[in-house]
């Protein structure tokens, strides 16, 4: 962990998340859930482990280079993907492996406990905002199944915007929307070229750095790196000027 915040002055107020890889760990529960898969297709379905990982890892480069598809339900998007990556002879299970996969994806990128614990800690004093890039549909999908509406005042999804992260605007409309001034917000996350530039660029109060790899050479551009999100408390002011009864402009979502 490198820095404190309030070596930068910032009189913290409201807090804004990035989602994937930050609250919850994307990567690593979409990798988990197609690990169990692979049990599942040798062990239920009689395939080779050789076909089942050769199908799981197909699976998620095509899942994760298109998460989602206009054309398609989000249930029926990924049914699709399995049966292209399953050998012939098994296509005819890709529905109920597709099933399989919903579920299991979901159990594991769950928000583990001590997430929980700091959402709910870091609400009594700051608002709390979420922004994250990606297609709307796959990512309300995750917001909703979740449960993470109740974390947050606001949570904007830059599928529904002209804006993605790294453009500051989308960071200065969460600020907006807050009711609160660039200059008392922060923001969190795991990409130094979306969440860290963009929050730099819109001229936050301070950037907050959790780097998705822990070997990841340190980078100057953040105001602050720590290891994991439940680490941010201990980089936070320990006084905060806002609370949240005064100014809150409560639950605005796009």
């Amino acid at each position: 962990m490198a820095g404190v915040l309030c070596d930068v002055n910032c009189d913290v107020s409201a807090i804004l998340f990035d989602l994937d890889n930050t609250l919850i760990q994307t990567r690593k529960g979409d990798a988990k859930a197609c690990n169990k898969l692979v049990e599942i297709l040798t062990q239920q379905y009689g395939m080779s482990g050789e076909e089942a990982v050769a199908s799981s890892t197909s699976f998620l480069r095509a899942f994760r280079a298109r998460p989602d598809d206009d054309e398609y339900t989000l249930e029926k998007w990924p049914e699709h993907l399995w049966r292209n990556c399953l050998p012939k002879n098994y296509r005819h299970i890709a529905k109920s492996i597709s099933t399989e996969w919903l579920k299991l994806r979901f159990q594991c990128l769950a928000l583990t406990p001590d997430v929980v614990h700091l959402l709910e800690t870091l609400r009594e004093d700051y608002l709390l905002g979420l922004i994250t890039n990606g297609t709307s549909r796959a990512q309300w999908q995750k917001i909703e199944l979740l449960g993470l509406r109740k974390y947050f005042d606001v949570l904007l999804v830059s599928g529904d915007l002209p804006w993605e992260k790294p453009d500051q605007n989308i960071f200065l409309e969460a600020c907006k929307l807050l009711g609160v001034p660039p200059r008392n917000c922060i923001m969190v996350g795991d990409k130094l070229e979306t969440d860290i530039k963009g929050g730099k660029e819109a001229e936050l109060g301070g950037t907050v750095w959790i780097p998705l790899y822990k070997e990841t050479e340190v980078s100057d551009l953040p105001d602050v790196t720590i290891d994991c999100v439940t680490e941010l408390p201990e980089v936070l002011p320990n006084s905060p000027s806002f609370r949240r009864s005064a100014h809150a402009k409560k639950f605005v979502n796009y």
